[in-house]
């Protein structure tokens, strides 16, 4: 076989064997990430699910708490909304509300403390220790998103899945879920960024 020939077809084999393996790889980090903030979803869903129980059994109890009951009904339905996944804006949208729901529920398990009779009503204790078991899943979830976001984000920093990640204008950085809410400049491409 003719040398040249062979080294024609090594020049031409090697860049397309190692654009395949990094964008290959670049597709599994995106769809880890898709996977994480879906296991996020699964657990919240499971969290708010719990919310009407833990409010039915605290209303009986908490006649001066209205405004924190109301203010974890009104958080509960902004963060039952359905979002784009694709949007890493959305993303860090649904987040946000996530943590303010996260936020108030806790607030009320401090305040259920000051109610003895709320405390040891069984509909409350059930839906406190199923709601302590739903939030360390939540937060193993979380766990794994913010480390699939970290994979993702370096490899769409660090060269030469960057160059890869920018010439196909289809990778963007995502929040991770500890972030309030995410600054614009963290999309490298916003109208047409995808984070799952």
């Amino acid at each position: 076989m003719d040398p040249s020939l062979i080294i024609t077809a090594a020049i031409i084999l090697i860049p397309l064997i190692v654009g395949y393996t990094i964008y290959a790889s670049l597709i599994r980090k995106k769809n880890m990430v898709l996977e994480a903030l879906s296991g996020i979803d699964v657990q919240f869903q499971k969290c708010t699910d719990l919310v009407p129980n833990m409010l039915k059994a605290a209303k009986k109890y908490m006649e001066h708490e209205k405004e924190l009951l109301s203010e974890i009904v009104e958080l509960r339905s902004s963060a039952n909304v359905s979002y784009d996944k694709s949007d890493p804006q959305q993303v860090g949208k649904h987040i946000d509300a996530e943590n303010m729901l996260k936020s108030k529920l806790d607030a009320l398990k401090i305040t259920v403390e000051n109610y003895p009779d709320l405390k040891s009503d069984a509909t409350m204790l059930d839906a406190m220790d199923s709601m302590e078991n739903v939030e360390n899943n939540l937060s193993a979830a979380r766990r794994f998103y913010n480390s699939a976001v970290g994979d993702l984000n370096n490899a769409v920093e660090i060269f030469p899945s960057s160059f890869f990640a920018n010439w196909l204008n289809t990778f963007a950085r995502c929040p991770s879920s500890r972030q309030r809410s995410p600054p614009a400049s963290l999309s490298m491409h916003p109208t047409t960024s995808e984070c799952d």
